[in-house]
């Protein structure tokens, strides 16, 4: 991948990076319940609700604050870009939508079809593949 595609890459990286941990100082402020929240069922409720979106914005946010700092690893070695299956360039066009993608849209593809097949009950992710199974 040329040079310059990489820094305009990890120019996004590092904004991102920084809006991150900027907000992720508001997540936490006020993460626990005040008795003031507490006076009634409906207040308990809607403070519990609330505290659990937070806590699923923050665990969302900690996901791709990983993937943000795996792809800026990638960057620094040069192989950012490279689909971690085949090792094939993944299309620009893919970065630009999801730029921390580490899987070409072919094997995404076919991984997700193996995950369809696994969640429908077809085939057991824990049976490995087909070409481990011996019949005898």
């Amino acid at each position: 991948m040329k040079q310059v595609i990489m820094m305009k890459f990890k120019k996004l990286f590092e904004e991102q990076k920084s809006g991150l941990l900027y907000s992720y100082k508001f997540i936490n402020e006020d993460f626990t319940l005040n008795k003031e929240d507490l006076s009634d069922e409906s207040d308990l409720t809607s403070a519990t609700l609330e505290q659990g979106m937070r806590m699923q914005l923050r665990s969302r946010e900690a996901l791709f604050l990983k993937k943000i700092d795996e792809a800026l690893i990638k960057i620094q070695s040069g192989t950012f870009g490279t689909c971690e299956c085949c090792e094939e360039d993944i299309e620009l066009s893919r970065l630009e939508v999801r730029p921390t993608a580490n899987l070409c849209i072919a094997c995404k593809e076919s991984e997700e079809i193996r995950e369809t097949r696994s969640a429908d009950g077809r085939k057991s992710k824990s049976m490995g593949s087909r070409s481990n199974l011996r019949i005898a």
